[in-house]
């Protein structure tokens, strides 16, 4: 029976391969598939004895990631090579320079990366540790480790059913934290979207189920409505002898999700569900004007929204993302964005920085290299803010990463791309840094403004200058841009860096006077003791004895409270259990909360950023001052909390609901009629018998809105109450609201 199983693995393994090589973006030569043929038969060696958590055989993981470099990436032979081969060093006997000898040291370069990045993960640090910044170094190296660790990244999560809850909640969180921003970032839309879905199907699995199970509830009728739009739009642009095709898809999850949140309304009331894509064949010198050919069509049809017109052609987006985008009143009265593209930007969109290398080479006039220019200013903070926090190193990183842009023009009409709220100076260092440092004040459409004036898209930016001008540390209050503020900071932290070597030497000496070993781990904790803002800043701070030998002395006293603090909490928990006297009262055993997978009965407090109330999913975290906080798992604060300390997270659950009240907010809206106030509160207090503690309904143009403010006793009872409110007469939309503090 092992043979048979064995043969059978043996034969899905070849089939996945030829599947792999079958669907590649780019071309591959003879000495294309030779390179990749050398790496899979290496790897299928190193992880012969192996098997994932799911029972299958390990190298289906390297092949499922090869296949999304070569395909959904659309990376080549060099990439597709590396992403089989980037557990060998991790997991095998491999070394780098086994991997030197066999294929090349460029392989061996990207593997290296990857590796780093892996070690990393798999220590469970948090993203404040100092090791994490070698994921963001890596950029600086070879853009190839970060659009393999994203393949990566992305089939861990499609296969991330296997993994134990915990562990899947932080990764999650880190997934959504950074690696879909990654993804975005370098064009990646697709896979960007994928990325934040599956991320919130293990954040928030409610949230997640309900929006799939709308979405599969009106898919019926999204296909009859993309198919009138269609219909009614062909004969328009066929009587024009265009050739095109037209395509609907649905918002991704998290973007409904995210819609459903920022505006506080149901999945029935976001009016833009679903986009559709006209995709026409140019060649380069007519796409422009085919595109607003289509547009005229479209809105010759149907009535546009000027305010939701946004023309990513004439100045593509600084990933590189061309498309023209209207949204238009169609038929049955809907609102449909209707995203217009040739075939060229529908590949860029899809491809990404792929895509983007590949036209390169076909179009060589073309001056907007926006994801090379990214990836450059990128590697400049990333090597300004050497001495810089991991923290502070991603916060600029991300700064990077999501943010929308403006369009302003040099003295000489030349034309930069810039990050909403960008102001004079961010210009001044997007010219040139050493503009930037010199810089003493601008001139914006010929007037004179100050260096902290923020730019608007169409501004003509002069910079002035003075050779006597150095960066000032207020400058960092209202640049805008990673680039300007990596700069300012490496130009103000240059004395600085001279001492980090010296303080590091005499800080490792004078812990081991004191028995402590010097480890990454023990840093953080000496940064955190002390509140220094980065590694460096401590190095500094004892190179220059402002930290001496008695202020350590009083953190290796201290070393431990955070370790220490469950235990002592356990250790609390249990004489009060064991204290007749102190002994709780019987109700309140009702709303217990268990931590861990002991189930450990410890004290808490319920976190104020978000009330959960008995059936709430939970996690516990601990904090250095106050004990364990329990938050709810669709906490707004859980990502960060998930991917920054993970370490303090602890799992939680409610064992039974309690006869004890929990205080939560309602939140109503509908049509104001006499007597609405009335039957609100019968209902509350009569039929429920439970208590108000505050009511607040204010009335505008015949529409009430409102706020309550309950005692209930568990999510069964509180689905119950809104339930009945939506059975009221005028009422259109109740729904369970954050408190506001």
């Amino acid at each position: 029976m092992d043979e048979i199983d064995l043969k059978k693995e043996e034969e899905e393994i070849v089939k996945r391969y030829k599947d792999m090589l079958r669907n590649t973006y780019r071309d591959l030569t003879t000495e294309d598939k030779s390179l990749i043929r050398k790496a899979f038969e290496v790897a299928k060696e190193a992880h012969k004895d192996q098997r994932r958590k799911t029972g299958e055989p390990y190298i289906y993981h390297p092949l499922a990631v090869a296949k999304i470099v070569a395909d959904e990436i659309g990376l080549g032979a060099t990439s597709i090579a590396c992403a089989l081969l980037h557990d060998v060093v991790e997991d095998t006997q491999y070394t780098i320079e086994d991997i030197s000898n066999l294929f090349n040291p460029k392989v061996a370069k990207i593997i290296d990366g990857l590796t780093k990045i892996s070690n990393i993960d798999h220590q469970n640090l948090s993203l404040q540790s100092e090791n994490y910044r070698k994921l963001l170094l890596t950029l600086s190296e070879d853009v190839r480790v970060i659009l393999i660790k994203i393949a990566d990244r992305l089939h861990n999560m499609r296969t991330l059913d296997s993994m134990k809850s915990s562990k899947q909640k932080k990764i999650a969180a880190e997934t959504t934290y950074i690696y879909a921003p990654l993804a975005h970032r370098m064009g990646l839309y697709t896979i960007k979207s994928e990325l934040e879905d599956l991320s919130l199907k293990y954040t928030d699995p409610e949230s997640y189920s309900l929006i799939v199970k709308k979405l599969e509830e009106t898919e019926k009728d999204r296909q009859r409505y993309i198919e009138e739009f269609s219909r009614i739009m062909q004969e328009s642009l066929n009587a024009e002898g265009l050739n095109f095709t037209i395509k609907g898809r649905h918002k991704s999850v998290f973007s409904i999700y995210k819609k459903m949140k920022k505006q506080d309304v149901s999945f029935e009331e976001v009016f833009d569900l679903f986009a559709i894509r006209i995709i026409y064949k140019s060649d380069y010198k007519n796409e422009k004007f085919l595109a607003w050919k289509i547009y005229s069509i479209v809105t010759d049809k149907f009535m546009p929204n000027p305010s939701r017109m946004r023309d990513w052609i004439t100045t593509p987006r600084s990933t590189g993302y061309e498309s023209l985008h209207v949204t238009v009143i169609g038929p049955e009265s809907k609102w449909v964005e209707v995203q217009i593209r040739s075939e060229r930007m529908d590949e860029l969109a899809e491809k990404g920085i792929a895509a983007h290398y590949k036209y390169k080479e076909g179009y060589k006039g073309r001056e907007d290299n926006q994801i090379e220019n990214w990836i450059s200013q990128v590697r400049e903070m990333l090597e300004n803010l050497g001495t810089a926090s991991t923290k502070e190193l991603l916060d600029d990183f991300k700064l990077n990463l999501y943010t929308k842009d403006i369009f302003v023009f040099t003295p000489k009409g030349d034309l930069k791309v810039l990050s909403a709220g960008a102001t004079a100076l961010d210009f001044a260092y997007s010219v040139h840094s050493g503009i930037g440092d010199h810089c003493l004040g601008a001139k914006v459409n010929n007037k004179l403004v100050p260096l902290s004036y923020k730019l608007s898209s169409g501004d003509q930016v002069e910079i002035l200058t003075s050779n006597v001008q150095k960066p000032k540390a207020d400058w960092l209050d209202f640049v805008a841009t990673s680039k300007a503020k990596s700069r300012i900071k490496a130009a103000l932290n240059s004395e600085k860096r001279t001492y980090t070597e010296e303080g590091k030497e005499l800080l490792i000496r004078k812990l081991r006077h004191l028995k402590i070993n010097f480890s990454e781990e023990e840093l953080n904790s000496i940064q955190k003791f002390f509140g220094a803002k980065t590694s460096h800043d401590v190095f500094y701070q004892v190179a220059t004895g402002v930290i001496d030998s008695k202020a350590l002395k009083k953190y290796r006293d201290s070393k431990g409270v955070l370790t220490n603090l469950l235990s002592k909490l356990r250790k609390r928990t249990s004489i009060i259990t064991e204290n007749n006297f102190l002994e709780p009262k019987e109700e309140e055993n009702y709303d217990m909360i268990v931590f861990g997978d002991d189930e450990e009965k410890l004290n808490y407090q319920l976190a104020q950023c978000c009330n959960p109330i008995p059936g709430d999913n939970i996690f516990g975290f601990v904090t250095i001052n106050s004990g364990i906080k329990v938050h709810k798992e669709s906490c707004s604060n859980a990502i960060d909390m998930r991917a920054n300390y993970d370490y303090r997270v602890i799992p939680a659950k409610w064992v039974s609901s309690s006869s004890r009240d929990f205080l939560i907010e309602v939140s109503l809206q509908g049509i104001d009629r006499n007597g609405i106030f009335n039957d609100i509160t019968t209902l509350i207090s009569n039929k429920f018998k439970i208590s108000i503690k505050k009511i607040n309904i204010n009335s505008e143009d015949g529409i009430f809105y409102g706020n309550l403010i309950l005692f209930v006793k568990n999510t069964l009872q509180l689905e119950q109450i809104i339930e009945e409110l939506h059975n009221i007469e005028g009422i259109t939309n109740v729904r369970r609201s954050e408190i506001k503090k």
